[in-house]
Order: C-alpha cells, then structure tokens, then sequence
C-alpha cells in the first residue's frame, strides 16, 4: 500500500493547515533568500562596474588635452548652447524644430541639454 495515501487519511484538518502554512513559510522564506542573494550579487557587480569604469576613464581624461585640434574647412563653431548640426531627411525645418520641442518638453528637459543627431519622416 501507498504509505502517502495512509498518512494523508490520518491527517485531521488541523494538521493538514499546519503543514500548508509551514510549507508556504518555507517556500517564501527561499524566495526571500533568493532575493537577498541576487540584491547583494548586483550591487557587488555594480560596484566592480564602477570601478572599472574609473580606472579607463583616468587614462582617458588625460589624453584628452593631447587631441588634434579642429580642421580649418569648419567655417565656426556652433552657437552657444546648441549641440551642433541635425541632418533632415524629408522633413522641413519648421516640423523639425515642432519635434525637437515637443521631446524636450516630454522628456522635461532644456532644449540646448538635447542633441538630436538627424530627424527622418517615417513613410
């Protein structure tokens, strides 16, 4: 005979509760733990990244002054406060400059902080 079968029709409807709850407590506590574990082994990971990332950018930074200055055929350089040129593509400047405020108005930001790279009309 099955044992479980036996055990199970003993089992009054007090024990079987206990056992529900206590199986439930167990399951969630594994899931706690599972979380705390995963948590820890982010931030653990993430400060390794930020590390990491500091000790490139240093070099970086100081190689930065050495670059080649600009070539002579840019006639000058961007107003104060743009973020350089934005190529169209099948859009006029007046739509272009309506999405360029509407982004930054969405995105709750300075329109200067933005730069838009190139605007194309989806067809």
């Amino acid at each position: 005979m099955n044992t479980l079968a036996l055990t199970a029709a003993k089992m009054g409807l007090g024990e079987a509760g206990i056992n529900a709850v206590l199986g439930y407590v167990v399951v969630f506590f594994g899931l706690v733990l599972l979380m705390c574990v995963v948590i820890l082994l982010g931030k653990a990971l993430a400060g390794t990244n930020k590390k990491a990332a500091a000790k490139t950018a240093a070099p970086a930074a100081s190689a930065a002054p050495a670059a080649p200055a600009a070539p002579s055929s840019v006639a000058s350089p961007p107003a104060p406060g743009s973020a350089g040129e934005v190529k169209l593509f099948d859009v006029p400047d007046k739509e272009a400059a309506m999405i360029m405020a509407i982004v930054a108005d969405r995105m709750g930001k300075p329109l200067n902080e933005l730069r838009f790279k190139s605007i194309k009309e989806v067809k």
